[in-house]
């Protein structure tokens, strides 16, 4: 039997990294055998790209290049890390995906969803995920969060309306695909969001096993 491919998206300080943990400790209770990565990244080419993504640059990256670059990514680590594990049966779960680009890409850049439809279908072929978690959050939340992390990468510092495009990208695709996503408003206390996640995590484990 095929693994199942989680994946877990949203705008910058949403909490994905806590709530990531909080997936991990429930699959690990559960006893499911999986494997946690990330996009852009999770090998060792794929994680070079993700560096030329975020770093800054004297030089402009165009949107498309930008695109291209995330694809290029995620061919190898669908190569090397995502489909291995999920033929053997193992359970992937991983810091964003597809929904990304075209929250990211698509939404906050305006490229034609037309164009990433196609490099998804070339790059991915059929292959899609089986349960989406979107943390839904104000985007100037979100930013303040992240600027309290520590330094802002490249893409970090665009312009709060480039992060509210980028939300409303996503909330578009949980509408068009509510069966997959599940919407959690991360506004709220830890304790409210994990509790959300933990429901809706279950509720598909449940369904899947």
């Amino acid at each position: 039997m095929k693994g199942k491919f989680l994946t877990i998206e949203g705008v910058e300080g949403v909490g994905k990294s806590t709530n990531l943990e909080s997936i991990k400790q429930i699959l690990e209770s559960e006893g499911i055998n999986f494997v946690a990565t990330r996009e852009p990244g999770g090998t060792l080419i794929a994680e070079k790209i993700r560096a030329l993504l975020l770093e800054h640059h004297q030089e402009k990256l165009c949107e498309l290049s930008e695109l291209l670059l995330v694809f290029a990514a995620r061919a190898q680590h669908l190569e090397v890390v995502i489909k291995p594990a999920l033929e053997a049966g193992t359970w992937v779960l991983c810091d964003r995906f597809t929904d990304a680009t075209y929250a990211y890409q698509g939404g906050g850049r305006g490229l034609n969803f037309n164009t990433i439809s196609e490099l998804e279908n070339l790059t991915q072929g059929t292959l899609r995920p089986d349960f989406t978690l979107i943390l839904d959050l104000d985007p100037e939340i979100g930013l303040s969060r992240a600027k309290n992390r520590g330094e802002l990468d490249r893409i970090e510092l665009e312009k709060t309306d480039f992060f509210k495009k980028v939300r409303a990208s996503y909330l578009d695709i949980s509408k068009r695909e509510p069966e997959r996503c599940k919407v959690v408003d991360a506004s709220r206390s830890i304790d409210a969001v994990s509790n959300d996640v933990t429901e809706y995590l279950m509720t598909f484990i449940r369904e899947s096993t």
